[in-house]
């Protein structure tokens, strides 16, 4: 390729590192969360509800950096299974709010080790390195 078409090479996209990086971590924990019939996206999701208890829809998409078209329909799955209740705000009815059942609740001792076995199984990062990452993903992000 010549070097006027140099920015087009796999090899010099921060973006691919990141997006396959992403993959393979989000892969890595299908063998923890599978067995509890959860999906990562619905695990990141009680993990803020576990954090928070109530919140509503933008909120929610705000922490995880999801749209509501990608949240409605994973709510609706997780309210139906009794995880979730949603409901829409009394000062605002285009709100809608959702809060953590019991039996949503329960999943949190199950998912207890998840982060450490997960870091044990695949991270070959040293604590130094991964807080730096850590770091520089979140500047990223909150840009």
């Amino acid at each position: 390729m010549s070097q006027e078409y140099e920015q087009l090479k796999l090899e010099n996209q921060l973006c691919f590192p990141m997006y396959a990086c992403a993959r393979k971590i989000v892969n890595a924990y299908n063998p923890f969360l599978k067995p509890l019939g959860l999906t990562y996206t619905q695990y990141i999701v009680f993990m803020v509800l576990w954090d928070k208890e109530n919140v509503n829809v933008g909120q929610l998409g705000e922490i995880l950096h999801l749209d509501a078209g990608t949240l409605t329909p994973l709510l609706k799955r997780l309210e139906k299974e009794g995880y979730v209740t949603r409901r829409r705000s009394e000062e605002d009815e285009r709100v809608t709010l959702i809060s953590i059942t019991a039996k949503g609740n329960e999943l949190k001792e199950k998912c207890r080790d998840i982060p450490l076995k997960l870091s044990q199984s695949t991270s070959p990062l040293t604590e130094t390195e991964s807080v730096e990452l850590y770091r520089l993903l979140y500047k990223f992000l909150d840009k």
